[in-house]
Protein backbone atom coordinates (compact mmCIF):
# COMPACT_ATOMS: atom_id res chain seq x y z
CA UNK A 1 0.00 0.00 0.00
CA UNK A 2 3.15 2.24 0.71
CA UNK A 3 4.32 2.40 -2.83
CA UNK A 4 0.55 3.16 -4.03
CA UNK A 5 0.73 6.21 -2.09
CA UNK A 6 4.08 7.05 -3.02
CA UNK A 7 2.59 6.89 -7.08
CA UNK A 8 -0.24 8.59 -6.07
CA UNK A 9 2.14 11.50 -4.72
CA UNK A 10 4.41 11.78 -7.69
CA UNK A 11 1.67 12.21 -10.29
CA UNK A 12 0.77 15.28 -8.37
CA UNK A 13 2.81 18.58 -8.70
CA UNK A 14 1.93 22.67 -8.02
CA UNK A 15 -2.13 21.34 -6.37
CA UNK A 16 -2.71 19.87 -9.50
CA UNK A 17 -3.43 16.16 -11.07
CA UNK A 18 -1.51 15.13 -14.11
CA UNK A 19 -3.49 12.30 -16.34
CA UNK A 20 -1.72 8.53 -16.43
CA UNK A 21 -1.18 7.51 -20.05
CA UNK A 22 -0.69 3.82 -20.51
CA UNK A 23 1.86 3.36 -23.22
CA UNK A 24 -0.07 1.08 -25.14
CA UNK A 25 -2.88 3.58 -25.81
CA UNK A 26 0.02 6.41 -27.25
CA UNK A 27 0.99 4.52 -30.17
CA UNK A 28 -0.49 5.41 -33.34
CA UNK A 29 -1.64 3.02 -35.50
CA UNK A 30 -1.05 4.92 -38.59
CA UNK A 31 2.63 6.12 -38.01
CA UNK A 32 4.25 3.41 -35.57
CA UNK A 33 5.21 5.96 -33.01
CA UNK A 34 4.06 7.82 -30.04
CA UNK A 35 2.13 10.35 -29.82
CA UNK A 36 4.41 13.48 -28.63
CA UNK A 37 3.18 15.21 -25.63
CA UNK A 38 2.21 18.44 -27.50
CA UNK A 39 -0.89 16.19 -28.41
CA UNK A 40 -2.23 16.11 -25.38
CA UNK A 41 -3.65 20.12 -24.02
CA UNK A 42 -5.44 20.71 -21.14
CA UNK A 43 -9.34 22.62 -20.93
CA UNK A 44 -8.08 25.84 -21.59
CA UNK A 45 -5.64 24.69 -24.25
CA UNK A 46 -2.68 25.05 -22.34
CA UNK A 47 0.10 22.09 -22.52
CA UNK A 48 -0.21 19.25 -20.06
CA UNK A 49 2.49 17.46 -18.84
CA UNK A 50 1.69 13.64 -19.30
CA UNK A 51 3.00 11.19 -16.81
CA UNK A 52 3.18 7.61 -18.80
CA UNK A 53 3.33 4.12 -17.51
CA UNK A 54 3.71 0.43 -18.97
CA UNK A 55 0.33 -1.42 -18.60
CA UNK A 56 -1.87 -3.90 -20.03
CA UNK A 57 -5.17 -3.68 -21.44
CA UNK A 58 -6.42 -4.59 -18.48
CA UNK A 59 -9.59 -2.78 -16.01
CA UNK A 60 -7.14 0.41 -14.74
CA UNK A 61 -6.08 1.28 -18.11
CA UNK A 62 -9.57 1.35 -19.31
CA UNK A 63 -10.48 3.42 -16.54
CA UNK A 64 -7.54 6.13 -16.92
CA UNK A 65 -8.41 6.06 -20.24
CA UNK A 66 -11.82 7.11 -19.99
CA UNK A 67 -10.53 9.33 -17.59
CA UNK A 68 -8.43 11.73 -19.99
CA UNK A 69 -11.58 11.16 -22.74
CA UNK A 70 -13.14 13.29 -20.23
CA UNK A 71 -10.61 15.68 -20.23
CA UNK A 72 -10.41 15.96 -24.04
CA UNK A 73 -6.53 15.17 -23.99
CA UNK A 74 -6.74 11.57 -26.06
CA UNK A 75 -6.03 11.59 -29.24
CA UNK A 76 -7.86 10.00 -32.24
CA UNK A 77 -5.11 7.89 -32.98
CA UNK A 78 -5.28 5.89 -29.42
CA UNK A 79 -8.66 5.72 -29.56
CA UNK A 80 -7.95 3.52 -32.86
CA UNK A 81 -5.33 1.44 -30.95
CA UNK A 82 -7.54 0.49 -28.28
CA UNK A 83 -10.25 -1.34 -30.11
CA UNK A 84 -6.73 -3.35 -31.59
CA UNK A 85 -5.70 -4.60 -28.47
CA UNK A 86 -7.72 -8.00 -28.97
CA UNK A 87 -10.71 -9.10 -27.39
CA UNK A 88 -11.77 -7.84 -23.73
CA UNK A 89 -12.62 -10.83 -21.87
CA UNK A 90 -16.59 -10.55 -20.99
CA UNK A 91 -17.93 -8.54 -17.97
CA UNK A 92 -19.58 -10.32 -16.03
CA UNK A 93 -22.15 -7.35 -15.31
CA UNK A 94 -23.52 -8.25 -18.84
CA UNK A 95 -24.41 -11.67 -18.37
CA UNK A 96 -28.22 -11.97 -18.24
CA UNK A 97 -29.80 -15.50 -16.70
CA UNK A 98 -30.22 -17.14 -19.62
CA UNK A 99 -26.82 -16.34 -20.90
CA UNK A 100 -25.41 -17.67 -17.29
CA UNK A 101 -28.00 -20.62 -17.43
CA UNK A 102 -26.78 -21.48 -21.15
CA UNK A 103 -23.46 -21.45 -20.29
CA UNK A 104 -23.36 -23.28 -16.83
CA UNK A 105 -26.22 -25.64 -17.80
CA UNK A 106 -24.50 -28.46 -20.50
CA UNK A 107 -21.23 -28.57 -17.99
CA UNK A 108 -23.88 -29.32 -14.86
CA UNK A 109 -25.41 -31.88 -16.21
CA UNK A 110 -22.10 -33.56 -17.83
CA UNK A 111 -20.68 -32.90 -13.85
CA UNK A 112 -23.74 -34.94 -12.71
CA UNK A 113 -23.56 -37.37 -14.87
CA UNK A 114 -20.04 -38.14 -13.89
CA UNK A 115 -21.13 -38.25 -9.93
CA UNK A 116 -23.76 -40.75 -11.35
CA UNK A 117 -21.69 -42.72 -12.87
CA UNK A 118 -19.18 -42.30 -9.50
CA UNK A 119 -22.60 -43.46 -7.55
CA UNK A 120 -22.65 -46.43 -9.61
CA UNK A 121 -19.21 -47.55 -9.18
CA UNK A 122 -19.46 -47.18 -5.63
CA UNK A 123 -22.43 -49.08 -5.20
CA UNK A 124 -20.99 -52.11 -7.14
CA UNK A 125 -17.29 -51.35 -5.06
CA UNK A 126 -19.25 -51.46 -1.79
CA UNK A 127 -19.19 -55.19 -1.83
CA UNK A 128 -15.71 -55.73 -2.43
CA UNK A 129 -13.35 -57.60 -0.15
CA UNK A 130 -11.09 -54.55 0.01
CA UNK A 131 -14.06 -52.25 1.27
CA UNK A 132 -15.56 -55.23 3.86
CA UNK A 133 -12.80 -56.26 5.86
CA UNK A 134 -10.77 -52.51 5.63
CA UNK A 135 -14.21 -50.36 6.05
CA UNK A 136 -11.72 -46.99 6.98
CA UNK A 137 -11.78 -46.58 3.14
CA UNK A 138 -15.42 -45.62 2.88
CA UNK A 139 -13.93 -43.16 5.53
CA UNK A 140 -11.50 -41.85 2.39
CA UNK A 141 -14.23 -41.82 -0.19
CA UNK A 142 -15.77 -38.33 0.66
CA UNK A 143 -12.20 -36.83 1.58
CA UNK A 144 -10.95 -37.85 -1.71
CA UNK A 145 -13.58 -36.89 -3.84
CA UNK A 146 -13.42 -34.07 -2.34
CA UNK A 147 -9.75 -33.26 -3.41
CA UNK A 148 -12.05 -31.82 -6.29
CA UNK A 149 -12.91 -28.88 -4.23
CA UNK A 150 -9.29 -28.88 -2.38
CA UNK A 151 -7.34 -28.58 -5.66
CA UNK A 152 -9.13 -29.07 -8.52
CA UNK A 153 -11.91 -26.68 -8.40
CA UNK A 154 -9.62 -24.08 -6.33
CA UNK A 155 -6.98 -24.33 -9.48
CA UNK A 156 -9.77 -24.38 -12.41
CA UNK A 157 -11.04 -20.71 -10.28
CA UNK A 158 -7.57 -19.63 -10.21
CA UNK A 159 -6.69 -20.09 -13.56
CA UNK A 160 -10.27 -18.58 -14.70
CA UNK A 161 -9.83 -15.29 -12.80
CA UNK A 162 -6.57 -15.05 -14.23
CA UNK A 163 -7.47 -15.45 -17.80
CA UNK A 164 -10.19 -13.30 -17.00
CA UNK A 165 -8.18 -10.49 -15.99
CA UNK A 166 -5.62 -10.74 -18.84
CA UNK A 167 -2.60 -12.79 -16.83
CA UNK A 168 -2.38 -15.71 -19.46
CA UNK A 169 -2.17 -13.74 -22.58
CA UNK A 170 1.01 -14.64 -23.33
CA UNK A 171 2.86 -17.91 -24.22
CA UNK A 172 5.47 -17.02 -22.14
CA UNK A 173 2.54 -16.17 -18.70
CA UNK A 174 0.38 -19.02 -19.99
CA UNK A 175 3.58 -21.82 -19.07
CA UNK A 176 4.43 -19.66 -16.19
CA UNK A 177 0.76 -20.11 -14.79
CA UNK A 178 0.73 -23.99 -15.70
CA UNK A 179 4.16 -25.23 -14.17
CA UNK A 180 3.94 -23.46 -11.43
CA UNK A 181 -0.11 -24.83 -10.07
CA UNK A 182 0.61 -28.37 -11.41
CA UNK A 183 3.51 -28.41 -9.05
CA UNK A 184 1.39 -26.92 -6.54
CA UNK A 185 -1.51 -29.07 -6.46
CA UNK A 186 1.36 -32.44 -6.68
CA UNK A 187 1.87 -30.78 -3.68
CA UNK A 188 -0.95 -30.42 -1.66
CA UNK A 189 -2.23 -33.75 -3.20
CA UNK A 190 0.56 -36.03 -1.70
CA UNK A 191 -0.14 -33.87 1.50
CA UNK A 192 -3.76 -34.26 1.77
CA UNK A 193 -3.95 -37.67 0.82
CA UNK A 194 -1.11 -38.68 3.46
CA UNK A 195 -3.37 -36.50 6.34
CA UNK A 196 -6.99 -38.08 4.66
CA UNK A 197 -5.60 -41.57 6.02
CA UNK A 198 -4.30 -40.79 9.09
CA UNK A 199 -7.92 -39.16 9.64
CA UNK A 200 -9.41 -42.23 8.48
CA UNK A 201 -7.02 -44.75 10.80
CA UNK A 202 -8.35 -42.32 13.51
CA UNK A 203 -12.53 -42.40 12.90
CA UNK A 204 -12.05 -46.06 12.34
CA UNK A 205 -9.79 -46.75 15.12
CA UNK A 206 -12.19 -44.52 17.80
CA UNK A 207 -15.27 -46.52 17.47
CA UNK A 208 -14.33 -50.07 17.38
CA UNK A 209 -11.07 -49.51 19.44
CA UNK A 210 -9.03 -51.71 16.70
CA UNK A 211 -5.70 -50.71 15.04
CA UNK A 212 -3.83 -53.06 12.21
CA UNK A 213 -0.87 -51.68 11.10
CA UNK A 214 -1.25 -53.41 7.92
CA UNK A 215 -4.65 -51.33 7.21
CA UNK A 216 -2.58 -48.37 8.23
CA UNK A 217 -0.32 -49.02 5.35
CA UNK A 218 -2.39 -49.75 2.97
CA UNK A 219 -4.48 -47.05 3.52
CA UNK A 220 -1.61 -44.03 3.29
CA UNK A 221 -0.30 -46.02 0.17
CA UNK A 222 -3.81 -45.84 -1.41
CA UNK A 223 -4.64 -42.38 -0.32
CA UNK A 224 -1.60 -40.78 -1.47
CA UNK A 225 -1.32 -42.21 -4.67
CA UNK A 226 -5.11 -41.94 -5.86
CA UNK A 227 -4.84 -38.28 -4.72
CA UNK A 228 -1.23 -38.12 -6.98
CA UNK A 229 -2.29 -39.44 -10.27
CA UNK A 230 -6.00 -37.79 -10.15
CA UNK A 231 -4.80 -34.39 -9.74
CA UNK A 232 -2.22 -34.93 -12.08
CA UNK A 233 -4.76 -35.88 -14.81
CA UNK A 234 -7.84 -33.46 -13.60
CA UNK A 235 -5.38 -30.55 -13.58
CA UNK A 236 -4.21 -31.18 -17.51
CA UNK A 237 -7.57 -31.48 -18.20
CA UNK A 238 -8.74 -28.30 -16.42
CA UNK A 239 -5.77 -26.31 -18.13
CA UNK A 240 -7.34 -27.40 -21.26
CA UNK A 241 -10.67 -26.40 -20.35
CA UNK A 242 -9.85 -23.39 -19.43
CA UNK A 243 -7.48 -22.49 -22.63
CA UNK A 244 -10.45 -23.45 -24.91
CA UNK A 245 -13.11 -21.65 -22.94
CA UNK A 246 -10.79 -18.74 -23.88
CA UNK A 247 -10.89 -19.13 -27.52
CA UNK A 248 -14.19 -19.79 -27.92
CA UNK A 249 -15.72 -16.72 -26.29
CA UNK A 250 -16.93 -18.52 -23.31
CA UNK A 251 -16.54 -17.20 -19.22
CA UNK A 252 -14.38 -19.54 -17.96
CA UNK A 253 -15.86 -19.69 -14.62
CA UNK A 254 -19.36 -20.90 -15.95
CA UNK A 255 -17.81 -24.79 -17.13
CA UNK A 256 -13.98 -24.60 -15.38
CA UNK A 257 -15.67 -26.04 -11.77
CA UNK A 258 -18.46 -28.22 -13.05
CA UNK A 259 -16.17 -30.43 -15.69
CA UNK A 260 -13.06 -30.42 -13.15
CA UNK A 261 -16.52 -32.38 -10.98
CA UNK A 262 -17.59 -34.41 -14.10
CA UNK A 263 -14.70 -36.61 -14.54
CA UNK A 264 -13.15 -36.01 -10.98
CA UNK A 265 -15.49 -37.98 -8.79
CA UNK A 266 -14.99 -40.93 -11.41
CA UNK A 267 -11.71 -40.64 -11.82
CA UNK A 268 -11.07 -40.24 -8.18
CA UNK A 269 -13.14 -43.34 -6.99
CA UNK A 270 -12.46 -45.57 -9.92
CA UNK A 271 -8.37 -45.01 -8.82
CA UNK A 272 -8.71 -45.65 -5.18
CA UNK A 273 -11.08 -48.48 -5.83
CA UNK A 274 -8.41 -49.93 -8.17
CA UNK A 275 -5.33 -48.97 -6.30
CA UNK A 276 -6.83 -50.20 -2.98
CA UNK A 277 -8.06 -53.37 -4.20
CA UNK A 278 -4.76 -54.47 -5.73
CA UNK A 279 -2.41 -53.26 -3.06
CA UNK A 280 -5.19 -55.35 -0.17
CA UNK A 281 -4.13 -58.50 -2.57
CA UNK A 282 -0.62 -57.89 -2.47
CA UNK A 283 -0.91 -57.09 1.51
CA UNK A 284 -0.72 -61.09 2.17
CA UNK A 285 2.09 -62.24 -0.17
CA UNK A 286 4.50 -58.68 -0.73
CA UNK A 287 3.83 -56.68 2.71
CA UNK A 288 6.51 -54.41 1.64
CA UNK A 289 4.52 -53.03 -1.43
CA UNK A 290 2.24 -50.76 0.24
CA UNK A 291 5.52 -48.95 2.80
CA UNK A 292 7.47 -48.77 -1.14
CA UNK A 293 4.24 -47.22 -2.52
CA UNK A 294 4.06 -44.60 0.09
CA UNK A 295 7.58 -43.87 0.22
CA UNK A 296 8.22 -43.47 -3.34
CA UNK A 297 5.55 -40.63 -3.68
CA UNK A 298 6.76 -38.60 -0.69
CA UNK A 299 10.47 -38.74 -2.06
CA UNK A 300 8.79 -36.60 -5.05
CA UNK A 301 7.32 -33.93 -2.72
CA UNK A 302 10.87 -31.64 -2.39
CA UNK A 303 10.45 -31.51 -6.06
CA UNK A 304 7.14 -30.33 -6.65
CA UNK A 305 8.07 -28.15 -3.96
CA UNK A 306 11.21 -26.62 -5.74
CA UNK A 307 9.31 -26.00 -9.32
CA UNK A 308 5.77 -24.45 -6.74
CA UNK A 309 8.46 -21.79 -5.18
CA UNK A 310 9.93 -20.68 -8.50
CA UNK A 311 6.94 -19.21 -9.43
CA UNK A 312 5.99 -15.84 -8.14
CA UNK A 313 1.94 -16.84 -8.33
CA UNK A 314 1.78 -19.73 -6.77
CA UNK A 315 4.49 -19.34 -3.92
CA UNK A 316 1.96 -17.39 -1.64
CA UNK A 317 -0.33 -20.29 -1.95
CA UNK A 318 2.62 -22.75 -1.22
CA UNK A 319 3.40 -21.37 2.11
CA UNK A 320 -0.34 -19.73 3.02
CA UNK A 321 -2.93 -22.35 1.48
CA UNK A 322 -2.86 -25.27 3.87
CA UNK A 323 -5.24 -24.40 6.21
CA UNK A 324 -8.45 -24.12 3.81
CA UNK A 325 -6.84 -27.37 2.42
CA UNK A 326 -6.31 -29.59 5.58
CA UNK A 327 -9.56 -28.46 7.26
CA UNK A 328 -11.71 -29.02 4.20
CA UNK A 329 -10.50 -32.50 4.34
CA UNK A 330 -11.18 -32.93 8.31
CA UNK A 331 -14.63 -31.76 7.12
CA UNK A 332 -15.17 -34.42 4.69
CA UNK A 333 -13.73 -37.14 6.94
CA UNK A 334 -16.90 -36.61 8.94
CA UNK A 335 -18.76 -36.61 5.93
CA UNK A 336 -17.36 -39.93 5.27
CA UNK A 337 -17.38 -41.29 8.69
CA UNK A 338 -21.36 -41.07 8.39
CA UNK A 339 -20.85 -42.61 4.83
CA UNK A 340 -18.99 -45.27 7.19
CA UNK A 341 -21.54 -46.08 9.38
CA UNK A 342 -24.70 -46.06 7.34
CA UNK A 343 -23.70 -48.13 3.90
CA UNK A 344 -23.07 -51.42 5.75
CA UNK A 345 -26.93 -50.62 7.41
CA UNK A 346 -29.95 -52.64 5.37
CA UNK A 347 -32.23 -49.38 6.46
CA UNK A 348 -29.81 -47.85 4.64
CA UNK A 349 -29.65 -49.43 1.44
CA UNK A 350 -29.15 -47.51 -1.68
CA UNK A 351 -27.46 -44.39 -0.27
CA UNK A 352 -24.38 -45.03 -1.15
CA UNK A 353 -25.11 -44.48 -4.95
CA UNK A 354 -26.75 -41.09 -3.93
CA UNK A 355 -24.11 -39.84 -1.97
CA UNK A 356 -21.59 -38.78 -4.42
CA UNK A 357 -24.64 -37.37 -6.53
CA UNK A 358 -26.39 -34.69 -3.93
CA UNK A 359 -22.46 -34.00 -2.83
CA UNK A 360 -21.02 -33.72 -6.35
CA UNK A 361 -24.35 -31.34 -7.57
CA UNK A 362 -24.45 -29.08 -4.22
CA UNK A 363 -20.42 -28.48 -4.76
CA UNK A 364 -20.37 -28.10 -8.56
CA UNK A 365 -23.00 -25.35 -8.15
CA UNK A 366 -21.62 -23.55 -5.02
CA UNK A 367 -18.16 -23.73 -6.41
CA UNK A 368 -19.64 -22.18 -9.58
CA UNK A 369 -21.31 -18.85 -7.82
CA UNK A 370 -17.81 -18.76 -5.32
CA UNK A 371 -15.51 -18.30 -8.53
CA UNK A 372 -18.12 -15.95 -9.98
CA UNK A 373 -18.48 -13.58 -7.16
CA UNK A 374 -14.07 -13.83 -6.84
CA UNK A 375 -13.67 -13.14 -10.22
CA UNK A 376 -16.15 -10.05 -9.94
CA UNK A 377 -14.31 -8.79 -6.95
CA UNK A 378 -11.00 -9.25 -9.11
CA UNK A 379 -12.25 -6.50 -11.43
CA UNK A 380 -12.32 -4.20 -8.42
CA UNK A 381 -8.98 -3.81 -6.84
CA UNK A 382 -7.20 -6.64 -4.71
CA UNK A 383 -8.33 -8.42 -1.84
CA UNK A 384 -8.82 -5.74 1.17
CA UNK A 385 -8.65 -2.80 -0.93
CA UNK A 386 -11.77 -2.16 -1.94
CA UNK A 387 -14.09 -0.39 0.46
CA UNK A 388 -17.28 -0.98 -1.58
CA UNK A 389 -16.46 -4.95 -1.19
CA UNK A 390 -15.82 -4.76 2.73
CA UNK A 391 -16.71 -7.90 4.60
CA UNK A 392 -20.44 -8.87 5.52
CA UNK A 393 -21.62 -9.24 9.12
CA UNK A 394 -24.49 -11.34 8.08
CA UNK A 395 -26.23 -10.95 4.43
CA UNK A 396 -30.20 -11.06 4.17
CA UNK A 397 -31.21 -14.31 2.23
CA UNK A 398 -33.21 -11.79 0.48
CA UNK A 399 -29.90 -9.50 -1.01
CA UNK A 400 -28.34 -13.20 -2.23
CA UNK A 401 -31.51 -14.40 -3.94
CA UNK A 402 -33.69 -11.52 -4.89
CA UNK A 403 -31.42 -8.39 -5.42
CA UNK A 404 -31.07 -6.90 -9.18
CA UNK A 405 -26.74 -7.84 -9.25
CA UNK A 406 -25.48 -10.48 -11.29
CA UNK A 407 -24.53 -12.50 -8.53
CA UNK A 408 -27.43 -12.65 -6.58
CA UNK A 409 -29.10 -13.58 -10.85
CA UNK A 410 -26.51 -16.12 -11.00
CA UNK A 411 -27.48 -17.24 -7.24
CA UNK A 412 -31.24 -17.70 -8.72
CA UNK A 413 -30.05 -19.28 -11.82
CA UNK A 414 -28.07 -21.99 -10.31
CA UNK A 415 -30.71 -22.96 -7.19
CA UNK A 416 -33.10 -22.92 -9.86
CA UNK A 417 -31.49 -25.85 -11.92
CA UNK A 418 -31.25 -28.16 -8.44
CA UNK A 419 -34.90 -30.26 -9.18
CA UNK A 420 -35.02 -30.54 -12.87
CA UNK A 421 -30.88 -31.63 -12.24
CA UNK A 422 -31.41 -33.93 -9.94
CA UNK A 423 -34.97 -35.58 -11.53
CA UNK A 424 -32.86 -36.77 -14.39
CA UNK A 425 -29.90 -37.93 -12.54
CA UNK A 426 -32.62 -40.20 -10.50
CA UNK A 427 -34.22 -41.27 -13.80
CA UNK A 428 -30.51 -41.77 -15.03
CA UNK A 429 -29.67 -44.10 -11.47
CA UNK A 430 -33.39 -45.90 -11.87
CA UNK A 431 -32.86 -47.04 -15.43
CA UNK A 432 -29.39 -48.53 -14.60
CA UNK A 433 -31.07 -50.03 -11.57
CA UNK A 434 -28.39 -48.59 -9.42
CA UNK A 435 -29.02 -48.17 -5.37
CA UNK A 436 -31.13 -51.00 -4.81
CA UNK A 437 -34.12 -48.94 -4.06
CA UNK A 438 -37.22 -47.92 -6.00
CA UNK A 439 -38.01 -44.35 -6.68
CA UNK A 440 -41.38 -43.41 -4.82
CA UNK A 441 -42.81 -40.67 -5.19
CA UNK A 442 -42.20 -39.71 -1.06
CA UNK A 443 -38.56 -40.86 -1.44
CA UNK A 444 -38.33 -38.40 -4.91
CA UNK A 445 -40.13 -35.61 -2.42
CA UNK A 446 -37.63 -36.29 0.57
CA UNK A 447 -34.65 -36.54 -1.47
CA UNK A 448 -35.42 -33.29 -3.20
CA UNK A 449 -36.21 -31.57 -0.17
CA UNK A 450 -32.33 -32.39 1.54
CA UNK A 451 -30.62 -31.14 -2.33
CA UNK A 452 -32.49 -28.09 -2.21
CA UNK A 453 -31.93 -27.05 1.42
CA UNK A 454 -28.28 -28.07 0.88
CA UNK A 455 -27.81 -25.93 -2.20
CA UNK A 456 -29.45 -23.08 -0.58
CA UNK A 457 -27.44 -23.12 2.56
CA UNK A 458 -24.36 -23.53 0.50
CA UNK A 459 -25.67 -20.65 -1.71
CA UNK A 460 -25.60 -17.94 1.42
CA UNK A 461 -22.81 -19.09 3.22
CA UNK A 462 -20.78 -18.66 -0.59
CA UNK A 463 -21.80 -15.14 -0.39
CA UNK A 464 -20.97 -14.29 2.95
CA UNK A 465 -17.39 -16.17 2.54
CA UNK A 466 -16.18 -15.01 -0.08
CA UNK A 467 -16.91 -11.28 0.70
CA UNK A 468 -15.50 -11.72 3.80
CA UNK A 469 -11.97 -13.48 2.92
CA UNK A 470 -11.91 -10.74 0.21
CA UNK A 471 -12.54 -8.24 3.49
CA UNK A 472 -10.00 -9.64 5.41
CA UNK A 473 -7.12 -9.75 2.14
CA UNK A 474 -7.26 -13.45 1.62
CA UNK A 475 -7.88 -14.49 -2.07
CA UNK A 476 -11.45 -16.27 -2.14
CA UNK A 477 -10.29 -18.28 -5.01
CA UNK A 478 -7.17 -20.31 -2.99
CA UNK A 479 -9.49 -20.18 0.18
CA UNK A 480 -13.50 -20.41 -0.10
CA UNK A 481 -14.26 -23.18 -2.89
CA UNK A 482 -12.75 -25.91 -0.32
CA UNK A 483 -14.52 -24.72 2.63
CA UNK A 484 -17.68 -24.40 0.79
CA UNK A 485 -17.48 -28.46 -1.17
CA UNK A 486 -16.51 -29.91 2.63
CA UNK A 487 -19.35 -28.17 3.97
CA UNK A 488 -21.43 -29.48 0.90
CA UNK A 489 -20.37 -33.24 1.26
CA UNK A 490 -20.79 -32.80 5.14
CA UNK A 491 -24.40 -31.33 5.07
CA UNK A 492 -25.46 -33.50 1.71
CA UNK A 493 -24.71 -37.04 3.67
CA UNK A 494 -25.79 -35.59 6.52
CA UNK A 495 -29.38 -34.74 5.39
CA UNK A 496 -29.49 -37.44 3.30
CA UNK A 497 -28.85 -39.92 6.02
CA UNK A 498 -31.35 -38.26 7.69
CA UNK A 499 -33.93 -38.62 4.70
CA UNK A 500 -33.08 -42.02 4.43
CA UNK A 501 -33.41 -42.67 8.62
CA UNK A 502 -37.17 -40.74 8.42
CA UNK A 503 -37.82 -43.15 5.58
CA UNK A 504 -37.05 -46.18 7.12
CA UNK A 505 -39.43 -44.79 10.34
CA UNK A 506 -42.20 -44.29 8.30
CA UNK A 507 -42.14 -47.33 6.28
CA UNK A 508 -41.52 -46.06 2.97
CA UNK A 509 -38.45 -47.73 2.04
CA UNK A 510 -38.85 -50.65 -0.62
CA UNK A 511 -35.64 -52.03 -0.67
CA UNK A 512 -33.76 -54.95 -2.41
CA UNK A 513 -30.47 -55.48 -0.90
CA UNK A 514 -27.75 -57.72 -3.49
CA UNK A 515 -24.45 -58.17 -4.46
Amino acid sequence: MSSKTEQKETHQANGAVLPIVPMDCLTSPDRGQLVEPSDFLGPDGDRVEVVMLESRANAKGVREEDALLENGSQSNESDDTSTDRGPEPASPLKETSFSIGLQVLFPFLLAGFGTVAAGMVLDIVQHWDVFKYVTEVFILVPALLGLKGNLEMTLASRLSTAANIGQMDTPKELWRMITGNMALIQVQATVVGFLASIAAVIFGWIPDGHFSIDHAVLLCASSVATAFIASLVLGMIMIGVIIGSRKMGINPDNVATPIAASLGDLITLALLSGISWGLYKELESKAYVNPLVCAFFIALLPIWVIIAKKNAATREVLYSGWEPVIIAMAISSVGGLILDRTVSDPNFAGMAVFTPVINGVGGNLVAVQASRISTYLHMSGMPGESPETAPRKCPSPCSTFFSPDVNSRSARVLFLLVVPGHLVFLYTISSMQGGHTTLTLIFIVFYMTAALLQVLILLYIADWMVHWMWGRDLDPDNFSIPYLTALGDLIGTGLLALSFHVLWLIGDRDTDVGD
